[in-house]
């Protein structure tokens, strides 16, 4: 009787104490521990009135409602622990977990009424904004916890690619750039800072933020590669075709390097190196139709003309408009035109293949076509000098057809 009553005003104490915690932070997440320890004193004094015997798995539960619970949050919170705000931010992400985006967005709307600098309830505000599609709300809250963090460049970063979503892309460079002053070895900064700037064609300036990125990340594909998009717009062929090559040795699978590689083959006028890039890229349905078409252009320069007309029809097969298109602009087809097969209603075949490749990348391919068009109609049609005279008659043929 003695130790039951002891017992039961120890757990009053306790009771007192989380419930002027409660009070002092007003803080509603005390509550349930104050349910609980009231169900506890409850079933105490209810076992002493009535003289009853708990079971002994009753009198463990009420220990640990009315006394071991209390105790804990106690030390926890001496130790500059916020056991509450754990339990509240557990059943936050619960909610968001869930799909319950409004209940975790009322939990924290109220948090941030009673202590506006809350930074946590300011992420996670913003992170449901963000998923509700709010982005301007976002935008607020992660400025919100830079505000109170100033070290918390995953927010920097957030800011700027929701300014960009916004298609503020000046807006999204500036915080970028400002990132990567305070932090220069941000990885996703530099990686989408040098895809801005190549966007905006700022070429050189990219080229500067990706090198200075390479130091910190030299194995990285995404740095390489974007390295040699920018190095290509600038005709900088020589250090694309590098930065290209350690691309495609980091990812061999992402063919649009050697799709590159083989164009600048073209510019060096290693046919044989072009011809190998360009068979490997035929894996890739984005690149299959324009690689049959370079393959049947590089076997008209070896004089290979079957086998270029083999390529020529598969690649308007694959994309009948747009090889079609470029065929018939392409000087070097005139020799076997007659015998490639051009559907006679090409110009209704609407390629219905959703493009996959970024503005950038094809901005970069259709670059590197181009030059190597102009190098093809400059020099290479001296492949064709030792056959000159039936080179001209085959053109002067299908002029007449």
């Amino acid at each position: 009787m003695v130790g039951q009553l002891i017992f039961i005003v120890i757990a009053v104490i306790l009771f007192c104490i989380v419930f002027f915690k409660m009070i002092k932070k007003n803080e509603t997440g005390y509550i349930a521990i104050l349910i609980l320890e009231t169900i506890g004193i409850i079933l105490d004094a209810v076992e002493i009135i009535f003289s009853l015997k708990l079971n002994l798995i009753f009198k463990i539960l009420i220990f640990i409602t009315s006394i071991l619970i209390p105790i804990l949050i106690i030390i926890l919170e001496y130790k500059k622990v916020d056991i509450i705000n754990y339990i509240k931010y557990a059943k936050i992400k619960f909610y968001i977990k869930t799909g319950n985006l409004k209940k975790a967005k009322d939990m924290l709307i109220a948090t941030v009424e009673k202590r506006p600098n809350d930074y946590t309830a300011h992420k996670f505000l913003a992170i449901i904004y963000e998923k509700e599609g709010g982005i301007r709300k976002a935008i607020d809250e992660y400025v919100t916890c830079i505000d109170i963090n100033k070290k918390d460049y995953d927010s920097y970063y957030k800011v700027a690619t929701l300014l960009k979503d916004l298609d503020k892309k000046d807006e999204a460079i500036h915080m970028l750039t400002d990132l990567l002053e305070k932090k220069p070895d941000y990885y996703n900064a530099s990686v989408t800072l040098g895809d801005l700037l190549i966007e905006k064609e700022n070429y050189k300036e990219a080229a500067n933020i990706l090198q200075e990125a390479l130091k910190y990340n030299p194995n990285s594909f995404e740095i390489n590669y974007f390295l040699g998009m920018a190095y290509t717009l600038l005709n900088d062929f020589q250090i694309a075709k590098e930065c290209y090559e350690k691309a495609s040795e980091i990812n061999h699978l992402k063919y649009c390097t050697k799709y590159n590689l083989a164009e600048i083959a073209i510019l060096y006028k290693d046919l044989e190196i072009a011809e190998k890039y360009f068979e490997e890229t035929l894996d890739d349905e984005d690149l299959q139709a324009d690689s049959y078409y370079e393959l049947a252009k590089i076997n008209i320069m070896k004089g290979n003309k079957d086998i270029a007309i083999k390529y020529a029809n598969i690649a308007i097969e694959l994309n009948a408009k747009k090889i079609a298109e470029k065929i018939k602009k392409e000087p070097l087809f005139i020799p076997i035109f007659s015998k490639i097969s051009i559907p006679f209603n090409y110009e209704e075949n609407e390629d219905k293949k959703k493009e996959t490749l970024t503005d950038n990348e094809l901005k970069v391919k259709e670059h590197l076509e181009n030059t190597s068009d102009i190098t093809i109609n400059m020099g290479y049609m001296n492949y064709y000098k030792n056959d000159k005279t039936a080179y001209e008659n085959e053109i002067q043929i299908e002029k007449d057809k």
